[in-house]
């Protein structure tokens, strides 16, 4: 799913996390908010008792404070210009620590219902509509008190509308007649670095979680109508909430909140806030989200709401969330499956190994493919290689330790390492820093292997020497190698580093073959034979180019529009003549149109024609071309609309070499073959051991 909103915590401000964790200290922000989703109103008191004389913020443009008063008098107010859409207010107060109250108003931007999943992620401003509202956390829609701040806000929106910030529901009332107002109050006790509204005609429904011991969790699906009526939806997400929530007690620790909501919102979102997830409504129809982006989201109120990142360190909470969520879906799946997770995060990383894309403590935020295949990718990895290292038991209380110390607190990955070197009794400076500070992608591979008959009785018979090849010799690597000989198989992990490259294993049988780490386990570059194309290649190309053959204006506006919500950078456009050239540039090469331009096309050039197993299928096809010298992938629809049912859906599927799509929906996807090198092992003369 896509990226979750966190605390943004400094480390200069741990004294003030601290000093604000007792349950009965005042809140810092007081909001009293009136919202009308139909006209865009927005009304708000804020409370607040700055610590100077002088107060600073920033609101959205939109929204202006018209009165002041510090303590019983009018206080003094000056704007000026700010960053853009913003402006900046100053408050002057008589003396410091007078309680402040700022009134402020304004009309909302209208929600804008056609920004897709990159246009959400890259800041909004706050809107309002009658299907929804979303008021971000950055967006200026209330004064920020603090980096780090308490609060307590009221909301009121009219009949028909709910509305609700994370945090903990103080009240709530309903209203009796139409005239009347929906009100509800909300207090979030913890540091908090923002608050985020939402708001839309939701239906509720509530589940009641138990705790032996423990004040219970409530569980809310706030839907519309049309996905409320879906049978069984609502109750099946709040029933997998109290599941996952139950799992991950048992793993890391209790719950630590009261409540926990999942939020429909009308545009394509995928945050996870303290207490709650707000996700996109056609994403919620997906029978696949509960099985997988829940569970991931509900993890967060643990790892990034619950121990909070501390970003000048490094983001670790994505990893471990992707491991312990996304890959161990896998894992429960099959071994095959969590096996082919791994597989694509190291296909995933192949097309970024020529790339500056820095280190992982260098990792904040997902910005691109490119860090989300470091920070989710090769940070789950890591923990891959950690709990293969310690094993399961002590990597397990190594979690538990990390939330025991850590929680409500700000940590590191060196708060990370301390846990499983405390839970484990091992010393992991060293494994630590090769996976967060090294850039390098390892490159290593059997070189030579031989088989030596050993003589001498009460030894192992047989003596397997491996000399392999490092293309990075500064990371220390710990790799499986399998080996088959004479009906067996087994794997056998061994140690190398800056001055190893060999290692010598004794055998009870003889060795023939050998596959080095088949199961892929290990961060590391793949060789050719493991890396058919994938659309994730294009998708994130520096220098992409477009080849739109499309007849039609209909349809080639679908091809232009499709290709800007696909490439990460824009692709240059080239007539359909300049196929076979823009193919001997080595750039990634994009042909999209209709089917019998598609594959005119491709016989004028002499490519490869329609894979004979996607020929007929769907509405839809996309592939790419494997065994090719040049970076090739074609789209091909039956018509316009069948192009443009593609732009939502697409994206999403970079890790896959093929898809066929009906009317946007895949029914059918999948990765070219690949194999697994193989190493024969020569034998040697027997010898006497000494």
């Amino acid at each position: 799913m896509s990226p979750t909103r966190f605390r943004h915590l400094a480390a200069a401000l741990f004294g003030l996390l601290l000093a604000a964790a007792s349950a009965f200290a005042a809140p810092d922000l007081l909001l009293d908010v009136s919202l009308d989703p139909q006209s865009r109103q927005f009304k708000a008191e804020a409370e607040l008792q700055p610590g100077a004389r002088s107060f600073r913020f920033l609101l959205h443009e939109s929204l202006r404070v018209t009165s002041a008063r510090a303590g019983n008098d009018n206080a003094g107010v000056d704007s000026a210009s700010g960053p853009r859409g913003y402006r900046q207010w100053t408050v002057r107060l008589a003396q410091p620590g007078q309680k402040l109250r700022i009134h402020y108003e304004g009309q909302l931007p209208l929600l804008e219902r056609n920004r897709d999943h990159r246009g959400v992620l890259g800041g909004m401003p706050p809107m309002a509509a009658p299907e929804g509202s979303f008021l971000a956390s950055g967006s200026g829609w209330y004064p920020r008190p603090a980096e780090l701040f308490t609060y307590r806000v009221k909301l009121a929106v009219p009949h028909g509308q709910r509305a609700l910030v994370a945090g903990k529901r103080m009240s709530e009332n309903l209203p009796a007649a139409a005239g009347e107002s929906y009100r509800a109050s909300f207090e979030f006790s913890q540091p908090s670095d923002g608050i985020d509204l939402m708001a839309g005609p939701w239906i509720v429904r509530e589940k009641t979680l138990a705790r032996p011991g423990q004040a219970p969790i409530y569980l809310r699906t706030f839907f519309p109508a049309d996905l409320d009526a879906q049978p069984g939806l609502a109750q099946g997400y709040l029933d997998d909430s109290a599941a996952y929530i139950e799992r991950y007690s048992r793993a890391i620790g209790a719950y630590p909140y009261s409540e926990f909501s999942i939020v429909a919102s009308p545009l394509p979102t995928g945050f996870g806030m303290p207490t709650l997830t707000y996700l996109g409504a056609e994403v919620l129809r997906l029978p696949f989200i509960r099985k997988t982006s829940l569970g991931h989201e509900i993890l967060h109120n643990w790892w990034g709401n619950g121990v909070y990142v501390d970003y000048q360190r490094g983001n670790w909470s994505e990893g471990l969330t992707t491991f312990m969520a996304d890959y161990a879906y896998k894992e429960d799946e099959s071994a095959s499956a969590a096996s082919e997770m791994r597989l694509a995060w190291l296909r995933d990383a192949a097309v970024f190994a020529g790339e500056n894309t820095g280190t992982l403590r260098d990792f904040r935020s997902r910005a691109n493919a490119a860090g989300a295949t470091l920070g989710y990718g090769k940070a789950a990895m890591l923990f891959v290689m950690l709990r293969d290292r310690l094993g399961q038991p002590a990597f397990d209380q190594g979690i538990r330790n990390f939330w025991a110390a850590q929680r409500f607190r700000i940590a590191g990955w060196d708060d990370l390492q301390a846990a499983f070197e405390s839970a484990s009794g091992e010393k992991l400076g060293a494994f630590f820093a090769a996976w967060l500070d090294q850039p390098a992608l390892p490159d290593v591979a059997i070189a030579h292997a031989e088989s030596t008959a050993v003589r001498t009785p009460g030894s192992p018979p047989y003596q397997l020497t491996i000399r392999f090849r490092k293309q990075d010799a500064r990371l220390p690597l710990r790799l499986p190698v399998e080996i088959s000989g004479a009906g067996q198989r087994e794997t056998r992990w061994v140690e190398l580093d800056a001055e190893r490259n060999t290692a010598t294993i004794p055998l009870a049988f003889a060795p023939q073959t050998l596959r080095l780490d088949p199961d892929m386990r290990v961060w590391r570059r793949l060789q050719a034979s493991q890396l058919p194309p994938i659309l994730r290649q294009w998708m994130a190309g520096r220098s992409p180019q477009l080849v739109d053959v499309a007849r039609g204006p209909e349809a080639s506006q679908a091809v232009r529009q499709l290709a800007g919500r696909l490439f990460e950078n824009p692709p240059e456009s080239l007539a359909p003549a300049r196929l076979s050239s823009a193919l001997n540039s080595k750039n990634p090469v994009l042909l999209a149109g209709t089917h019998a331009e598609v594959d005119q096309a491709l016989a004028g050039a002499g490519l490869p024609a329609r894979p004979a197993s996607l020929a007929g299928k769907g509405s839809a096809q996309v592939w790419t071309v494997p065994g090719q010298p040049y970076p090739l992938a074609v789209i091909s629809a039956q018509d316009a609309a069948a192009l443009n049912a593609l732009q939502r859906g697409l994206p999403h599927y970079g890790g896959q070499s093929w898809l066929v799509f009906e009317q946007g929906r895949v029914i059918d996807k999948g990765i070219w073959p690949a194999g697994i090198p193989e190493i024969t092992v020569a034998a040697t003369p027997a010898k006497d051991k000494k």
